[in-house]
């Protein structure tokens, strides 16, 4: 449905009102326009008004309706964010025409009242500078796990209905808002091609319905809805318009930030808070869904930033964004196009770079966005009970305990590639029997293996193991000193110096990591 203008509308009014420093205390005001909302911020403060449209997916027509969706709002946000959202303010308008909020008169409309954060510390805008952390991404990831984790449980919502929901959608959206901005018959094939998929998947989607993995979730997990808070990643801007959009699949719900961590070339990112999240989770399974539910997210933001082009007044941002539609539209059909899953094993002595070479390795390895790590000293932290970072004493380190890291290894290994995402496994491999346990994963599955020994000198080694800090391995020098003396067998994998420049090392190992696909 296409939506309706507000102009000639009471609203014009409202809008006029709090954009200007009369409405806030005299305050300059500043005013950020989306396709649903407007932003206004003054002072320490932020309003933010729905705008009186309709779409196929949300309806804020009405005075009545947008009432309920900003108290729907700050209800779900104050989960995450309850700094930022301080409730909801009636715009009311006196006898002789004046607006006021929160008086006594007849509500003409309703606002988002909110404490304003610096504008800066949004991810979004972190990332446009460069300035967007890495290690902040790990606990990005914990703090959505955290957020799906008490989220509620939606038995009503999400499965391969609520998927289908959103492929409809967008290719109403794409008749609609679209005409004339995206290529028609490329958003006709998509759409063909994501409701084959979703056939394909539909069965897995109604298994994690039934499991539990369909929650309230956020449904608008994008960069510009994160802010650093007290130097900690803080969720906001959840959907409340409709349990449809925020009533889904965690994967799915988790698979917008990735989609826009892909978009902005931060692939590294992306892998990162993949991995954080799949460690925290134990959702292996999700990974099978991320080609669909990655191409879905992206054709929503194909959409949503065409309707947002034909709201602009400025001709040269409306280009700008009519441009980001098709780009949306391109990946969209990328991503259900993925590469095939393969098997990457590096083995190694400690400190001989496995895991530098994994995670960056990683992001180039197999589907959007890259490789699932199984990194040993952090599986056998897990088996232990122990967290990450914890060490162990020797109790860790007892042949039965380290059969059953490789046997858990082997396990999430078979678990990944059978559902068409690609693994790296980072551990010693100093036995032959490990090495060829590995491989036999990789056959079983019928997918490419890569195997990669990285060689270093002792001196090197002990230097990069006295240099580690809040790491999960609890290898030092005396440890390094008596893997040196182990016998490693015949090592028939690639062998790789690893003593040098890590991104020539990755180099190598990506293009035998090629190779190997290349060539099954």
């Amino acid at each position: 449905m296409r939506a309706k203008n507000d102009a000639g509308t009471p609203q014009r009014d409202v809008i006029a009102w709090l954009a200007s420093p009369s409405a806030h205390g005299g305050r300059e005001v500043e005013r950020i326009d989306t396709h649903s909302a407007i932003v206004f911020l003054a002072g320490d403060r932020v309003l933010k008004l729905k705008r009186a449209v309709r779409y196929d997916y949300l309806d804020f027509s009405t005075e009545p309706l947008r009432r309920q969706a900003c108290e729907a709002e700050v209800r779900i946000n104050q989960r995450a964010a309850p700094s930022i959202y301080r409730g909801v303010l009636a715009v009311t308008r006196g006898a002789g025409g004046a607006l006021t909020l929160g008086g006594e008169d007849p509500a003409v409309d309703w606002v988002v009242d909110m404490s304003r954060f610096r504008q800066d510390d949004l991810f979004d805008r972190l990332a446009a500078r460069g300035a967007l952390d890495l290690d902040l991404m790990a606990p990005l990831a914990a703090a959505i796990a955290d957020f799906h984790r008490t989220a509620d449980r939606r038995d009503d919502q999400g499965g391969a209905a609520g998927m289908h929901w959103v492929i409809d959608g967008n290719a109403q959206g794409f008749a609609d808002q679209g005409a004339g901005i995206l290529d028609q018959h490329a958003a006709a094939a998509l759409t063909t091609r994501a409701l084959a998929e979703l056939d394909r998947q539909a069965g897995r989607l109604e298994r994690r319905r039934r499991e539990g993995r369909v929650r309230q979730c956020h449904g608008d997990l994008h960069l510009r809805n994160l802010v650093l808070i007290d130097g900690r990643p803080t969720l906001f801007d959840a959907v409340e318009f409709d349990d449809r959009i925020a009533g889904g699949d965690v994967f799915y719900d988790l698979a917008f930030l990735l989609m826009d961590l892909w978009r902005r070339d931060l692939p590294r990112h992306a892998n990162v808070v993949l991995n954080a999240y799949v460690a925290i989770t134990d959702d292996v399974d999700g990974l099978a869904l991320l080609p669909l539910f990655l191409s879905c997210r992206a054709a929503v933001r194909a959409k949503t930033s065409a309707t947002s082009a034909r709201l602009q007044t400025d001709s040269d941002r409306r280009r700008e964004l009519e441009d980001l539609a098709r780009r949306y539209l391109d990946m969209s059909r990328a991503m259900l196009d993925p590469p095939s899953a393969q098997l990457v094993a590096i083995g190694g002595l400690s400190g001989s770079g496995k895991t530098t070479l994994a995670r960056a390795l990683a992001p180039d390895v197999g589907a959007a966005p890259g490789a699932l790590i199984l990194r040993s000293d952090e599986i056998r932290k897990a088996v232990c009970g122990v967290a990450a970072l914890d060490r162990l004493g020797p109790e860790g380190y007892t042949s039965a305990v380290t059969t059953r890291v490789y046997d858990r290894i082997a396990r999430m290994a078979a678990v990944t590639l059978a559902t068409g995402h690609a693994a790296i496994a980072d551990a010693m491999y100093g036995a032959p029997d490990r090495r060829a346990a590995i491989e036999a994963v990789s056959r079983a599955a019928r997918a490419p293996f890569t195997g990669i020994w990285l060689d270093a000198p002792a001196p090197v080694l002990v230097s990069r193991v006295r240099a580690r800090q809040t790491d999960a391995s609890d290898a030092d020098e005396a440890v390094v000193r008596r893997q040196l003396d182990q016998d490693v067998g015949t090592i028939g994998w690639h062998r790789v110096d690893a003593s040098g420049d890590p991104d020539h090392v990755r180099q190598l190992a990506l293009d035998l990591a090629e190779q190997t696909r290349g060539v099954s």
